[in-house]
Order: structure tokens, then C-alpha cells, then sequence
């Protein structure tokens, strides 16, 4: 729960600077990788419709994006490739459940098998019971190339095979329970899979969450159920290093709320650019966009240093 202190300074500067930082620092994922700790009385919007990026290396695993709650009320979390704790593991992502009168999160986590996610279908090989992007065998994982975007020119363990998705599911709807969430409960497979051993998300997934969080481009009451960053091939793409650096500035009073306000759309107009760019040219960026995306990022990143390091300490409007 997010805690505002009380203020004792009457400045209307110091007042707003102080509310804005609260609410930044109140914009953090309210632990919903550990368990049912947050229930919302109205449903997480539908899932949009969205790419996968390509694999970025042989060991990452597929975690698919999900709706996240926080102060800010709902956001979207990327899809996105992770390394996964041990070998042997695969991931159950979380879900939304409808009871009580309430949405509840139920925390995703690793396990030896896949077990229930709320029959939602969030794609990519999770139609809504069990898990068909691949298997380990031997220490190896095996890619389903039918269902998950991998170059096999420097990824080898694949093979194709058809995945028949839950016909009962709803393609979008992204919650269980209730008016309009999917019908369904777990299966024999999925409750044994729920006595095995489970392993909390990684520390980067954690982190990707709250990166997300932390982007307003990311929350439903800003972009209305389409997110600026749907998928990442990676969790530390430098855009959501770059908004993390803003935010952890604003937080520490190196940033005023007016300078953060500035990053954040510059980093907005950028990545809108990208998409632009992607439009026009079948999903690539050309060598030319790229080195201007990053001469881009380069000025954005000394931008954000300068004003983070010029003692000024967020008292500039």
C-alpha cells in the first residue's frame, strides 16, 4: 500500500513536486509475482494482438504478456524471452480469477510442469491448457517452430508440430470467472502440477514488471488497451532502461516533475518512430534508422545524466 506523508511546506512548487514523486513511487508492481495480493473489483482489459518477437538465443523461454495493477490501475507487461531459473523448468504464467465479488491476481511461476492459468489464451503455444512451444529432453529444450518465432540458422533443437488451442476460450478475454471471463477449471494434469516444487519469477522478470509499472504508455487508462511496448525480444531493451533511469531520478529528487514529464515523451516519440519505421519497411528498420534511433538514445541518455548529476537536485521547473 502506498503511503503519503504529510506535507509541511505550504510552496505550491514543493507541494506538486512532492505529490508527483509519491504517486512515482506508488506506480510499482503490488508483488503480483508472489501470490493473490491484489483484487480489483472491475475486470483487466482484453489482451491485444500482438507479434512475437524472434528468439533471441537457444535457452531463452517464452513468457507471455499479461495485465498488471497498481496505483495507476491497470498495465500491460510484455511478452517477453527470459532465461529460465534452472534447466528442466517452464513457466505458468498468472491470471486474473473472478470471486468474492472480485479479480484477483494469481502469481505465475516455474515449475517442471505447466499447470493452470485460467484457460486464458495468451497464445504463442499457452492456448489455454498446457503448453505446446516446446519440451525438454536430455537437458535441451525443443523449440515448436509452429508456434514460436526462432531463427533455426543458430537455434538447432526445433521441430514443427500443430497446436490445437482450447476452442471453448475466448481469444482475448484475459480473465477467469465472472461476467464474460472464460469457463473453466483445472484438470487432472494441472492440479498435480500444482503439488510439484514452484519457483518464484526470476529477478528480471520482476524487474521487467515493474519497468512496466512504471511507463505510462503502458497503463490501459493511458492507452486504452493498446500498449505502446506490446512484446520484447529481451528484457533490458534500453527504451525501458531509459524510462527505469527517469523514474529512479524523478524518485531520488535529481529530476523535477517537468523534466521527467520531457524524458518520458521523448522516449515516447522515439519508440513511435521505431514503430513508424517498422510500418513502412515490413516489420525492419533499415541500417540507416537504426543508427538514427541510436544517435537518438545517445542524446536522450546524456540528456538524463546531465540532469540527473547537475546538483540542481529537481528544483528546476
Amino acid at each position: 500500500m502506498c503511503v503519503f506523508n504529510s506535507l509541511q511546506s505550504s510552496s505550491g512548487k514543493k507541494v506538486l513536486l512532492a505529490l508527483f514523486l509519491a504517486l512515482a513511487a506508488c506506480v510499482l508492481p503490488m508483488k503480483s509475482f508472489a501470490g493473490i495480493f491484489v483484487s480489483v473489483a472491475i475486470p483487466p482489459p482484453a489482451l491485444p494482438v500482438y507479434t512475437q518477437p524472434v528468439c533471441p538465443g537457444y535457452g531463452y523461454m517464452w513468457t507471455p504478456g499479461y495485465w498488471g495493477y497498481g496505483t495507476a490501475g491497470y498495465y500491460w507487461v510484455p511478452g517477453v524471452w527470459v532465461h529460465p531459473p534452472a534447466v528442466g523448468l517452464l513457466w505458468t504464467p498468472g491470471y486474473w480469477g473472478y470471486g468474492g465479488g472480485l479479480y484477483a491476481w494469481h502469481a505465475g511461476y516455474w515449475g517442471p510442469h505447466v499447470g493452470f492459468y485460467g484457460g486464458i489464451n495468451y497464445g504463442f503455444g499457452y492456448g489455454g491448457i498446457g503448453f505446446g512451444g516446446g519440451y525438454w529432453r536430455g537437458g535441451s529444450f525443443f523449440y515448436n517452430r509452429s508456434v514460436m518465432n526462432v531463427n533455426t540458422t543458430i537455434i538447432h533443437n526445433t521441430y514443427n508440430r500443430t497446436v490445437i488451442n482450447n476452442t471453448t476460450v475466448n481469444n482475448r478475454t484475459s480473465f477467469n470467472g465472472g461476467a464474460g471471463g472464460i469457463r473453466a477449471t483445472p484438470t487432472a494434469a494441472e492440479l498435480q502440477a500444482s503439488r510439484e516444487q514452484h519457483f518464484q519469477a526470476t529477478s528480471s522478470q520482476m524487474a521487467h514488471e515493474q519497468t512496466a509499472s512504471q511507463s505510462r504508455a503502458q497503463w490501459a487508462s493511458v492507452n486504452h488497451g493498446q500498449p505502446a511496448v506490446m512484446a520484447k525480444n529481451t528484457v533490458y531493451g534500453r527504451s525501458y532502461n531509459q524510462q527505469g533511469r527517469i523514474v529512479q531520478g524523478l524518485q531520488r529528487g535529481q529530476l523535477s516533475s517537468g523534466q521527467a514529464a520531457r524524458d518520458l515523451n521523448r522516449q515516447q516519440n522515439i519508440h513511435n518512430s521505431v514503430v513508424a519505421d517498422r510500418r513502412a519497411n515490413g516489420g525492419r528498420l533499415t541500417p540507416q534508422q537504426r543508427r538514427n534511433i541510436y544517435r537518438r538514445q545517445n542524446n536522450a541518455s546524456r540528456q538524463i545524466y546531465r540532469q540527473r548529476h547537475n546538483g540542481n537536485r529537481g528544483q528546476r521547473y
